[in-house]
């Protein structure tokens, strides 16, 4: 009970059971057996002097280090280092200035989720005016910047414009709609500094049309006003007399799809000149390594030997986390800094996700009825396994008198061209499309992703609902499945877990896919 006293007595610091209180603290300090002779009076001044200051942190005093004058007695550190410090005079306080900047950048990283692995990594960057001070960015593009409205760096391009700026070759991956296209186009203009007339300098190769043609625009938007010529390949015919040997060389940066720059590089002689390329993006990579043939690698081979400048860099941005877009970047790329953002293969957390169960096909219909009589909030998307579906579905919804368009491979470019626009533009409320041609279409502004046909793996999934949600926005992710879809749900419902949100408790007993 006594020590409930002292307690409470202390606790008040009352002054008038100053005497008695020290007193008694030293017994208590004696009985703990800290009070040992060497420390007896600095514990005795500090007694007296901080009367009543709660008896725990006295004692922390004590155990604490002899050597630490009263002044600097708060800078805690274990006894070792004391030693060291009475040893090795100045040296620590520059290795402790280091270790304290490694800490505190690593608790930056973790709080916005940034994982990296690579030797000498480049700090992250907090706030794009950092650029300007630390990286002497162009201020015209600060100024494009800030007038697109971007304010604070989203966490890959935190990680990943320091990486690039630093000339590092990069595999970064972060879910859809989370700003890699900036994170590669500021440190490309910035390494270019300024247009020349030596052909194209910097690649961007994207997986579909829709992707490149979107990717085209996003740096023409972050470009304006440096001067910088930005192609993309369109018909490969007039590219061959606009890049071709016998051109004026005067563009800086080219986008394109792998087939259309492939198909040039064949030409004899080849009819567009890499050899000044230094800096090779990849948007997209996994798409364009998982589709199984290993078509794409052998392109991307062709492509990096026919970039031959010495000083060419490479950079593979993605989605989720391929193991063999991962292996590849190890084996092919020098020193390579691996970035990524959120869980391994995660879905974005600003989209609402939710597994329907439809009991059979025809209940698949019926589900998407009852979406569309309860009410939703245009634009939506709906996703199916193949095209003979997607025209199934739409002949189906445009027979309910909704405003809904379809696009898949069948269509012409012209068609899809048209149909996206419709989209955009608030014209067409709900788009049904195909897997395939979903990849990469920035729809700013979905509401909401309809799964009708389940999607057939996690990575797909993902892909599939990243098309909402983005840049901040919430979204939401309906999934429908059916009996026979219980073998692949197993995985997608794990991804729905990973982002927090509810799975009904009998899937998580379904067996697994081997």
């Amino acid at each position: 009970g006594g020590g409930g006293s002292q307690g409470g007595l202390d606790f008040f610091g009352s002054k008038e059971g100053a005497p008695q209180g020290s007193a008694e603290r030293g017994g208590l300090l004696q009985e703990d057996g800290a009070g040992e002779k060497g420390e007896e009076v600095p514990g005795k001044r500090k007694r007296t002097a901080e009367n009543g200051r709660g008896k725990r942190k006295r004692k922390k005093m004590q155990e604490s280090i002899p050597e630490l004058s009263e002044n600097n007695g708060i800078m805690w550190m274990s006894s070792l280092e004391a030693k060291i410090k009475g040893t090795k005079d100045k040296k620590p306080t520059a290795e402790k200035l280091e270790r304290l900047r490694r800490e505190k950048i690593n608790r930056f990283r973790n709080q916005h989720k940034i994982n990296v692995q690579g030797t000498d990594l480049p700090d992250p960057i907090a706030t794009f005016e950092q650029l300007q001070k630390e990286y002497k960015i162009h201020p015209k593009i600060m100024e494009n910047i800030r007038a697109a409205g971007f304010q604070v760096p989203t966490p890959i391009q935190m990680q990943a414009i320091p990486v690039m700026l630093h000339g590092r070759e990069l595999l970064a991956s972060a879910p859809t709609g989370s700003g890699k296209t900036l994170a590669f186009c500021i440190p490309l203009l910035t390494h270019l500094k300024q247009p020349m007339n030596k052909g194209f300098r910097a690649l961007i190769i994207a997986p579909t049309r829709e992707l490149a043609s979107q990717t085209h625009r996003e740096l023409v938007k972050l470009a304006e006003g440096t001067g910088f010529r930005i192609h993309m390949i369109q018909k490969a015919v007039e590219a061959a007399k606009k890049f071709g040997p016998k051109s004026s060389k005067k563009f800086d940066i080219l986008v394109t799809t792998p087939n259309r720059l492939i198909y040039l590089l064949k030409q004899d002689p080849p009819a567009i000149d890499l050899t000044s390329v230094e800096w090779l993006v990849v948007d997209e990579s996994d798409k364009l390594f998982e589709d199984g043939k290993t078509g794409f690698r052998d392109q991307l081979a062709s492509i990096f030997l026919a970039c031959t400048s010495h000083v060419v860099k490479r950079a593979l941005f993605s989605a989720t986390f391929a193991r063999d877009v991962e292996e590849w970047c190890k084996l092919h790329l020098d020193s390579v800094v691996l970035v990524s953002v959120g869980a391994r293969n995660s879905a974005a957390e600003t989209v609402e996700q939710e597994l329907l169960f439809v009991g059979s096909e025809t209940g698949k219909l019926t589900a998407m009825r009852e979406l569309v009589k309860k009410g939703f909030s245009p634009p939506v998307l709906v996703f199916v396994q193949s095209i003979e579906r997607a025209k199934e579905l739409f002949h189906e919804l445009i027979y309910e008198g909704i405003n809904v368009d379809v696009i898949h491979a069948d269509k012409t470019q012209q068609q899809r061209d048209n149909v996206v626009h419709g989209f955009r533009s608030g014209k067409i409320w709900v788009l049904i499309c195909t897997a395939l041609l979903a990849r990469g279409i920035d729809f700013k502004g979905v509401n909401m992703v309809i799964n009708y046909d389940l999607p057939t793996s996690a990575v797909e999934y993902i892909h599939r609902i990243g098309r909402t949600g983005r840049a901040g926005h919430t979204g939401k992710a309906v999934t429908f499945f059916t009996e026979d879809d219980k073998p692949l749900l197993r995985s997608i419902a794990n991804v729905i877990q990973r982002a927090g949100c509810p799975v009904p408790g009998y899937i998580k007993h379904f067996p697994k896919l081997q």
